[in-house]
């Protein structure tokens, strides 16, 4: 089992749902957040987003899923990033999962 991880902006939502589908990848769960980034301190998420005082309207999303369908999801976003060449790339990561409690 791993746990899939999707950053992207709002506006990038339809299309992030359309990649879980093709990825067979059907129930997960999704957060706003905002994303800013400060440039006068030093901070862990300093690469996340865009340099400056702006802030962005994102979205979290998350699914445990199969090995085989978080590897596929990947890849779909990492050819979507490429296709769409934007500034703000869909940032996805595949998290293993030791332990489950069922």
């Amino acid at each position: 089992m791993k746990f899939f991880i999707v950053t992207s902006l709002k506006e990038y939502q339809d299309d992030v749902c359309k990649i879980f589908r093709a990825a067979n990848i059907h129930v997960f769960s999704a957060t706003d957040v905002i994303g800013f980034k400060d440039s006068q301190s030093p901070n862990l998420l300093a690469d996340w987003f865009a340099s400056g005082d702006e802030k962005f309207d994102s979205l979290f999303i998350f699914s445990f899923t199969t090995d085989e369908n978080a590897e596929h999801a990947l890849e779909l976003i990492k050819q979507y990033n490429e296709e769409n060449q934007t500034p703000f790339p869909i940032r996805a990561f595949i998290v293993p999962v030791d332990k489950a409690s069922y």
